[in-house]
């Protein structure tokens, strides 16, 4: 390969489905990011066999075993600092981070949410929106701020509300979605396509990302 791959640390608390997705992506060898470390909350996260089964290095730092949410936040930042990684990309972590712990890393840690920031922020998500008659609803990958949920976006997904959505249709069709965009924004921002300019995502004059910033609504 002609050019150095960017690393990146995932976060992760659970399975880690787009964990997967952002592996899967890395496969190419054209992709520029590399998964270079997965670290866990949760000693029994499914993510963390299946990043040693693709020879990634896996790392537990279980927020139980601290006294304070800054120990932990500390522990998990040596850990990412150590792996050299210029990105972090959250992948079901559920923990929120602190201030102190996003201003260490600022502009470098991304999210994936499942809805159309800014709408929907924080749990429940696909209930909600059913609850609210919303005829559109999908998922937003952005740059993590201070604030929950409300950091600039970098890419979002839609899809269509149809009459016999339940929460659990709903939430898979927009699942498959964010494992379409969460590796493309990863891409875009690794390879210098999108930027954090002015407190928001843009395109670069001099290239542009390997997937639109914006997915149409499927027909």
């Amino acid at each position: 390969m002609s050019r150095t791959r960017t690393p990146v640390a995932v976060l992760v608390s659970g399975r880690g489905s787009n964990m997967a997705a952002l592996i899967e992506a890395a496969r190419a060898p054209d992709y520029p990011a590399e998964i270079v470390l997965v670290v866990s909350n949760r000693p029994d996260a499914g993510a963390l066999a299946t990043a040693a089964a693709h020879g990634i290095a896996t790392a537990v730092v279980d927020h139980k075993a601290f006294g304070s949410k800054a120990a932990f936040e500390a522990a998990v930042a040596d850990r990412i600092e150590a792996s050299g990684a210029e990105f972090i990309c959250l992948a079901g972590f559920m923990r929120v981070l602190s201030g102190g712990f996003v201003d260490r890393f600022a502009g470098r840690i991304l999210n994936i949410h499942p809805s159309l920031l800014p709408s929907f922020k924080g749990l429940d998500t696909h209930e909600r929106a059913l609850a609210e008659g919303v005829r559109i609803h999908g998922c937003t990958v952005h740059i993590v701020s201070a604030e929950l949920d409300a950091g600039p976006i970098v890419m979002q997904a839609a899809v269509s509300v149809v009459a016999d959505d339940t929460p659990d249709t709903l939430a898979a069709r927009v699942l498959a979605c964010e494992h379409r965009i969460y590796p493309a924004a990863l891409a875009a921002l690794a390879c210098g396509a999108a930027r954090l300019v002015d407190g928001k995502v843009r395109l670069t004059a001099d290239g542009d990302p390997a997937e639109p910033l914006v997915w149409p609504i499927p027909r």
